[in-house]
């Protein structure tokens, strides 16, 4: 995990303010670097010569895969050419990468730009690069040979990028920003790649536009002659039950591709960092879990188990809020945090793991937020979430950074450990983010279905994939990134989302087929949304939590409308 910044100036060198510096540092505590660059442009004569770009390259690290740091920004001192990178290449060109990616990506995209004669080649070479890797990243790249500067996010925007113009013409690219000024900031769309030809700015014209390299299905037609070729497939419009697979194999199939991403994500770890035994037969957590109790985390949690060896502690992350609107009448001595829904499903899938996996230590970290608490970190919380300003960003971004800073109570019925204080060691948090958008577990998967059939399911499941972008990924990346973790989505692994692509919808969520209570078939028993999920779990021996029923994270932690007053999510924050 990293933090960028990059400015790009006619009117000297811009560095990060001291807010964002800080939250920067936030992101990335063991390691920070800075390079700055001038860059001469335009035609030159002897009667005007356009003065120089100020360009500033900042990065800071989290250091988590590989047995050493490696500090950013990358330079190259041959040819001048600068990388921030921010992500975790998992495999380029389907080679998978075990250590650390940063300098492996630096050297092939030096070698694609370096070894071209044009700016048009040398585009073509970088984006056929990018567009091989699999894995979450956002990243700037100076081609100094050619005087481009690459930017962007990956083809599903797992990592934040924000940009600003300001008045004066100077361009700034960061990974968050601390909104202190007022100035518009907005995301890097998660679309296509960005690239700007600095040598074409001239002395009192605005930067040269950002030329947008789009994203293309192979599927698909186009007129554009350089583009971004996506590594999913469209989504299957098929719903026929001719076209079905069979149940054992959709849940065999869905495991192994589950199991090869969570693998990715779990394993070699902050190498560089051995972590300490803690005085018994276990290992501190590596891996820490953002933990409702719910079907999609409990699923990551018990493949973990799978993989993970025996003496390494799990860490389960469970947020609580307290609720004025809810909460405000309790009688004396009743906590507000053990009636959360997410409480309650947290120490019930808690207990059903502790069954299902003997041998291993699970701690459930049970993270109690006091009113007082929330209210004193509502700013902070905003400028992380910010340019997204909406009464449920705001809701979910509490129970994120919270939950993400890792300190409560460990949770250990019959055990001297019990309610004992306890921050997780872990700096990868694992979600369940994707897994509802790709299965149909949303109400309003069901309500499409009602309204208009398996196509209005597919429509509206589309819409869901197209946008998490928008929606969710950059905005949690921020808030999460913050504690100095970094969070992976195992469920939006390119693989496994190629696998669900091409399932027909009746595999995945089969609204056609009602739930039947009575029944002993799991196939029917278990309501329809994310059915194929649930089959999943049931077959991991998580029976009970195969039948748990969906609830969005501000409802469950309780984040939701915590004043009085009829506010939407919708709602615009001032």
């Amino acid at each position: 995990m990293c933090g960028i910044f990059c400015s790009i100036s006619r009117h000297g060198f811009i560095t990060p303010d001291p807010a964002t510096k800080a939250l920067l540092h936030n992101r990335g505590p063991d390691s920070s670097g800075q390079h700055q660059v001038l860059v001469d442009t335009g035609p030159r004569n002897d009667t005007l010569e356009p003065p120089p770009l100020h360009a500033i390259f900042h990065s800071t690290v989290l250091s988590l895969r590989g047995k050493s740091v490696v500090g950013q920004p990358l330079r190259d001192g041959d040819v001048g050419s600068i990388l921030c990178w921010n992500g975790e290449a998992w495999s380029i060109g389907h080679q998978v990468l075990a250590g650390n990616d940063s300098q492996i990506i630096f050297n092939k995209l030096l070698a694609a730009s370096s070894n071209v004669e044009s700016p048009e080649q040398s585009a073509r070479a970088v984006v056929a690069l990018l567009a091989s890797i699999k894995g979450p990243y956002a990243f700037v790249f100076y081609d100094a040979p050619h005087k481009l500067l690459y930017y962007g996010r990956d083809c599903l925007g797992r990592r934040s990028l924000l940009r600003k113009t300001t008045t004066d013409d100077t361009f700034i690219l960061s990974s968050l920003c601390d909104n202190a000024s007022g100035e518009s900031w907005i995301e890097v769309e998660a679309d296509g790649i960005s690239v700007i030809d600095l040598s074409a700015a001239s002395s009192n014209q605005p930067l040269p536009l950002h030329r947008h390299i789009p994203h293309r299905l192979r599927t698909e037609q186009t007129s554009e002659d350089l583009y971004f070729m996506l590594p999913f497939p469209a989504m299957n419009r098929g719903f026929e039950d001719g076209a079905l697979p069979s149940k054992i194999d959709v849940v065999d199939t869905l495991k192994q591709s589950l199991q090869t991403s969570i693998e990715l994500r779990t394993q070699h770890v902050r190498e560089a960092y051995p972590a300490a035994k803690d005085g018994d037969a276990f290992c501190e957590a590596k891996t820490a879990i953002l933990f409702s109790g719910g079907l999609d985390c409990t699923i990551l949690a018990r493949m973990c188990h799978d993989l993970l060896p025996l003496g390494e502690t799990i860490d389960l992350l469970n947020v609580a809020f307290e609720n004025p609107r809810i909460h405000g009448k309790l009688d004396a001595g009743v906590s507000p945090y053990k009636l959360c829904p997410d409480r309650i499903t947290g120490r019930s899938s808690y207990d059903e793991l502790v069954n299902v996996c003997p041998g291993r230590r699970w701690r459930l970290v049970e993270i109690d937020v006091p009113y007082s608490k929330t209210t004193s970190h509502r700013a902070t919380v905003m400028s992380l979430m910010h340019p997204h300003n909406t009464e449920m960003d705001l809701s979910i971004s509490y129970a994120l950074y919270f939950a993400s800073q890792g300190t409560g109570q460990i949770y250990a019925p019959n055990c001297d450990k019990s309610d004992m204080p306890y921050t997780t060691p872990a700096h990868v948090l694992l979600s369940g983010l994707g897994a509802d958008e790709l299965f149909g577990g949303y109400q309003r998967h069901a309500t499409a279905f009602a309204r208009h059939g398996y196509e209005g399911l597919l429509d509206e499941l589309e819409l869901d994939f197209s946008r998490l972008g928008k929606r969710n990924l950059g905005r949690d990346d921020r808030v999460i990134s913050d504690s100095g973790k970094e969070v992976r989505f195992p469920y939006l692994d390119e693989d496994f989302i190629s696998l669900s692509l091409r399932l027909p919808v009746t595999a995945k969520c089969n609204f056609g087929t009602p739930q039947e209570e009575s029944s002993e078939d799991p196939a029917t028993f278990l309501e329809p949304a994310k059915r194929a999920l649930r089959l999943l779990a049931w077959h991991l021996g998580m029976k009970r939590v195969a039948a748990e029923k969906k609830r969005a994270i501000q409802f469950g932690a309780r984040t939701a409308k915590m004043e009085t007053g009829k506010t939407k999510g919708t709602h615009v924050l001032v």
